[in-house]
């Protein structure tokens, strides 16, 4: 059990509120995009929190299973509509921060959020609520 982190509903709710309070620290924003699909419950939760009714979804895929692509190995997904600095780009957790690099080269003017980064993903998120350990995360909605 020490090689990962379980989280619970009631603890993943009480950091997503804390992702907002720091958010709301940092400015307003108008517009969301979640990262499916790890972003959904968080993006959802945000938009409520924050009253943000603009919101879309992009499916982009890092990872195969727990192998890392390379960078010029992941389809960079097609996005309809604009992304500028008051957008928040929604994920749960940025473990390598790879899917935030990508994603950064396409929207560079999105303001890149996240409920848990790990050591090596701090760097790419410019706003998370809680710094994790470099463990496998179970989430409340995983099946294990």
């Amino acid at each position: 059990m020490d090689d990962k982190i379980y989280l619970s509903w009631e603890e993943f709710h009480r950091d997503v509120k804390e992702l907002c309070r720091k958010i709301k620290q940092s400015g307003e924003y108008n517009k969301i995009v979640a990262i499916s699909r790890g972003g959904l419950i968080p993006a959802g939760i945000v938009a409520y929190e924050l009253g943000v009714r603009n919101s879309s979804v992009i499916n982009i895929a890092t990872y195969v299973g727990a192998e890392h692509l390379k960078l010029d190995e992941v389809d960079m997904p097609e996005f309809v509509g604009p992304v500028d600095d008051k957008t928040l780009i929604v994920d749960d957790l940025s473990d390598s921060g790879q899917t935030f690099r990508v994603m950064r080269r396409q929207f560079p003017q999105g303001k890149f959020v996240t409920v848990y980064a790990k050591p090596r993903g701090r760097e790419e998120a410019d706003i998370f609520a809680k710094e994790i350990p470099d463990k496998w995360v179970v989430f409340p909605w995983d099946k294990e």
